[in-house]
């Protein structure tokens, strides 16, 4: 679970899983990032997005999982079980002394059936999984019941929703984290659109939950998302395709977020 008095960076993958497995082999070891299985690339992969983000993040931070070993002839089934068993356990090395929990984040904008939604997010390995505010309240209701149910952090988007404390006042429970989001194409389809920052103080005056900013790319975004008191920065443009400077703008962002 997320820490409350702990910034974040949210790194979302949205590209294709090749992509992903290259940028997450550069990013940083860094207890600050979460990852997230974007929505482009659930829906282009499915439920595999997000036990495919989870399998490379935990190979990096524990250490990679010991090759498959071919054998033939019936004396060496049993053994061969037990290899194939041991390949799916994720070890831990010893020497990693700075090693931490990852944190995978499922973008499911789950608009109905939530609690089935969760179950999908849970299956694939993810920590935390995400609706969207302008779904039915009783829609949401069952999606934070069942985040809570399945030890789940529940997400609340609230893309194109004027007034989150609205719908967060309808709920019978409030959920762990609330998105403050500039969508993509309201950014590139009207450059005057702006991020709702106000929106951060307002939510937290009212409820102890943690405010994530999504739809500002840039370094000055981020820093003005700190600044506005946010607790989780989203980035995904940065990070869309691995480069030779990921890992330098990795480092960068974390610099901003202290």
């Amino acid at each position: 679970m997320l820490e409350p008095r702990k910034k974040y960076l949210q790194i979302a993958l949205n590209s294709t899983l090749d992509e992903a497995s290259r940028i997450i082999s550069q990013i940083p070891l860094d207890s600050r990032i979460i990852l997230e299985a974007g929505t482009p690339l659930i829906k282009h992969y499915g439920v595999r997005a997000i036990e495919s983000i989870r399998t490379h993040w935990e190979g990096r931070i524990f250490g990679q999982v010991a090759p498959a070993v071919p054998f033939s002839g019936d004396r060496d089934v049993l053994l061969n079980l037990v290899i194939r068993r041991l390949e799916k356990k994720r070890v831990k090395k010893p020497e990693i002394k700075n090693s931490f929990t990852p944190y995978i984040v499922a973008d499911l904008k789950c608009m109905d059936r939530g609690q089935r939604e969760v179950q999908i997010a849970k299956e694939g390995g993810a920590n935390a999984v995400v609706a969207l505010g302008s779904a039915p309240v009783e829609t949401l209701d069952a999606f934070i019941q069942e985040c809570e149910k399945n030890g789940l952090d529940s997400m609340l988007d609230m893309m194109n929703v004027e007034y989150p404390l609205e719908i967060l006042r309808q709920l019978k429970k409030p959920p762990q984290v609330v998105i403050v989001h500039r969508g993509v194409d309201e950014e590139t389809f009207d450059p005057e659109s702006e991020i709702p920052y106000h929106e951060i103080q307002r939510i937290k005056e009212n409820y102890d939950m943690l405010v994530a900013i999504a739809g500002g790319d840039t370094f000055q975004e981020v820093q003005r998302a700190i600044f506005n008191d946010a607790d989780i920065v989203v980035v995904w443009k940065s990070f869309y395709q691995s480069t030779q400077d990921t890992a330098k703008l990795a480092k960068q962002f974390l610099k901003e977020i202290r």
